[in-house]
């Protein structure tokens, strides 16, 4: 060992000295690209692929906690089978995330200058949103880095770069003229503080407590938490099996007085009534209701709309029109009780009430025309992929969307997240695609009189003006893993890469994302997105608590980087972080793991040290088979030895298992302890007096051990910890290395 190998080897291990240096290294040999690999003889060009996207983080800020598990699990994967010689293609990119980064810079305009996006002309406004989401997705990519993900750069894409928005017109017009997308009026979730409406995995429900109010309509006691909404309550309804009210027939009319006066009540008997919830019967809202308006469709009822778009009372209302719904409620009760119609109030009534996540507004559901996706409508397929679906079958999207997690196509792992998913799709409503806001994909239709047109490219002519809705932006992320690899063309990377081979995502947006990946890939290729789906859980604070701004117990996964360093994090994130379960993250397990940082550093300074009059070349360190079959040059392992070295070949061949079937946290667990507890405490402990002997077959033999586990455990953990073993490779005495990066990974 030269005396530069010992100087840096006798200072203590330093991350920030080492992994900024590290990454610059890896980046600048191109070998995070496969064409490079394939060019310098790492992978084959007909080696099986591996082929995975980014989950896009927004570009409204900071990576947080649960990206910053997301980079470790797909870094470990994409290592793993780049060591195996496998094409690995991990493609990164960034999410314009519409509603989100839109609501954050109105956010600041209105802080700072006390301006809304009305303040601004459109395109003026449109350049503040994309300086914004520049800067954040600078900052993005450099904390990328700092995790030491391994993406393709050269790759890099945006869901509202040019290349995605070909693909996303493209789309738009052929499920258009499929008439897969159509424009209509039916219920969605409509912000009315942001002015638009709102997909489902945008709400967040939230526990209030509210007065639950038991008012006489009739003959009958209904129920309802929301009093604002029953001026247009001409229906009663109850289940056709409740023997409670049998003298009621289907479509029955009766006069009940009611809040301005009496109103002709018709009965109808529908089988979604609750029968033990409240007295079993309810009046319904149609235009401000999910269900009630399901109700109303099965049996063609009228839909009169109660509160406009901007939570005020209509003139429905009578004397409260004009008024805003949180004002009203306290004055219509008051009104209910003068007219002797509350029979009582419970003040202790817990429901859940939704809210748009995006910018805290609560949503009001509203019957308004807006763009959908027919996920029910027959059509004929395609040349497909899809097992048991042949080119011509008459199908419907739900269908096929369930078909390839029911034959198999598709495995989600673990397991049980796949019922979660079906029972989902079981459920699926039109998907409502237009959005009332101005940052994002634009809907690609002109509009010219009585003409309209949709297309890729604008109409010519003029008199055209487009709709002025953008796309939800779930829309373009659903093509994600194949707009990225250049769909709708035929690129070389779209042939080699697609289907993907894994989607590692987390299990609150597996029925909305995924399913919307899966949706457009099933329609647009005829095949499935990804094989495997790897569903990761929440990150949760030391004590198991989700992490929150209120409960000020968020961890900042850079500020952990910084004092620990990122091999540390990574490891404080994976261990014990089986799929598709929550786990604990904290500054003192993190801490923990920089401890074993050091002792991988001490133990390597010793085994250098100790082998120096050893010729490392002899030992099979590139792709080991069966050890000391092809090396003749070995010295012979004592009994002893050969038994501590049969040990660690099972578990190397333990460790690969795990690794190939989705196991991470446990191969990461165990070459923790095998490497602190077996190698450092046991085997380096017992090779001191052996290291000392006058038997020089003994001697031998022990520093070969040493050799061979220590610079396979290099191996081995560098999907986990690639900063501080990539360093200590380097450091090695072994002729003629490859960056640890793309080292063989070991077989025995």
């Amino acid at each position: 060992m030269t005396d530069n190998l010992n100087s840096k080897l006798l200072k203590p291990y330093n991350p920030r000295e080492t992994e900024e240096r590290i990454y610059k290294l890896w980046a600048d040999s191109g070998l995070f690209n496969p064409d490079i690999c394939i060019k310098n003889g790492i992978a084959n060009a007909d080696a099986p692929y591996f082929s995975m996207v980014l989950p896009p983080p927004n570009v409204t800020g900071v990576l947080h906690v649960g990206h910053a598990l997301v980079l470790t699990v797909e870094d470990i994967m994409a290592r793993f089978h780049r060591m195996k010689g496998e094409r690995t293609l991990w493609l990164p990119g960034t999410d314009h995330a519409a509603i989100a980064t839109q609501v954050k810079v109105e956010e600041i305009l209105y802080k700072e200058e006390k301006k809304t996006r009305f303040d601004f002309p459109r395109n003026e406004f449109l350049d503040i949103v994309e300086n914004f989401a520049q800067k954040s997705h600078d900052t993005i990519t450099n904390q990328i880095k700092k995790i030491g993900a391994t993406v393709d750069w050269s790759r890099e894409a945006y869901t509202l770069d040019e290349p995605r928005m070909k693909a996303v017109r493209t789309a738009f017009k052929r499920m258009y003229d499929a008439g897969l997308i159509y424009q209509g009026h039916r219920i969605v979730n409509w912000d009315w503080k942001l002015k638009t409406t709102v997909s489902d995995v945008e709400i967040d429900w939230v526990e209030e407590k509210t007065p639950l109010y038991y008012l006489k309509y009739g003959p009958f006691v209904i129920t309802t938490a929301r009093p604002e909404t029953k001026f247009g309550d001409k229906y009663v309804v109850m289940h056709p099996n409740d023997e409670r009210y049998k003298k009621y027939k289907h479509k029955q009319t009766l006069e009940v007085p009611w809040i301005n006066g009496a109103v002709v009540a018709t009965v109808i008997k529908d089988e979604s009534v609750d029968m033990d919830f409240g007295t079993g019967v309810m009046t319904i809202t149609p235009w401000h209701d999910v269900t009630d308006f399901e109700i109303a469709s099965r049996h063609d009822l009228d839909k009169e709309q109660i509160i406009d778009f901007d939570g005020k009372l209509l003139a429905l209302a009578g004397e409260f029109a004009g008024l805003h719904i949180k004002k009203a409620r306290s004055l219509i009760i008051e009104k209910l009780q003068k007219l002797s119609l509350v029979e009582k109030i419970d003040e202790n009534y817990v429901h859940n009430i939704a809210k748009n996540s995006r910018g805290g507004g609560v949503i009001e559901p509203q019957i308004k025309k807006q763009w959908f996706i027919a996920v029910n409508k027959e059509f004929k397929m395609g040349p497909s992929k899809i097992a048991g679906i042949s080119e011509g079958d008459t199908v419907t999207l739900r269908q096929l969307m369930k078909k390839v997690i029911e034959n198999g196509q598709i495995e989600i792992v673990p397991e049980r997240f796949g019922k979660i998913y079906t029972h989902w799709i079981n459920n699926l409503r039109d998907w409502c695609i237009s959005r009332q806001i101005w940052f994002g994909h634009r809907i690609p239709v002109w509009y010219k009189e009585s003409e309209i047109y949709c297309g890729v490219e604008p109409p010519t002519g003029d008199g055209w003006e487009q709709d002025s809705d953008t796309l939800d932006t779930w829309f373009s992320s659903g093509l994600w893993t194949f707009s990225t690899l250049g769909w709708p063309d035929q690129t070389a990377d779209f042939k080699n890469y697609h289907p993907t081979t894994v989607l590692e995502t987390a299990y609150d947006i597996l029925p909305f994302w995924v399913a919307r990946m899966i949706l457009m890939s099933v329609y647009f290729l005829g095949d499935i997105p990804f094989k495997t789906v790897y569903i990761h859980g929440l990150v949760l604070d030391g004590k198991g608590r989700k992490m929150s701004k209120s409960l000020g117990n968020s961890i900042d996964p850079l500020a952990m980087i910084e004092k620990f360093g990122a091999d540390a994090t990574r490891l404080s994130l994976i261990i014990g972080t089986g799929p598709g379960n929550d786990s604990k993250f904290s500054e003192e397990r993190t801490r923990g793991y920089k401890h074993f940082a050091n002792k991988i550093w001490n133990v390597a300074r010793f085994v250098i040290s100790n082998t120096a009059d050893f010729d490392w070349a002899t030992c099979n360190l590139v792709a080991p088979s069966v050890i000391s079959s092809s090396v003749t040059t070995a010295p012979e392992y004592t009994a002893e030895d050969e038994v501590r070295k049969n040990e660690f070949v099972a578990l190397t061949k333990e460790i690969t298992a795990d690794m190939e079937n989705f196991r991470y946290h446990l191969a990461a667990e165990k070459l923790y302890h095998y490497f602190w507890h077996t190698f450092a405490d046991v085997i380096v402990e017992e090779s001191k007096q052996k290291l000392a002997s006058k038997d020089e077959t003994e001697r031998r033999s022990k520093q070969r051990l040493l050799i061979e586990i220590f610079s396979t455990s290099l191996k081995l953990l560098h999907p986990f910890i690639p900063f501080v073993t990539e360093e200590l490779w380097s450091l090695a005495p072994i002729s003629n290395r490859r960056l640890l990066l793309v080292e063989k990974w070991p077989r025995w």
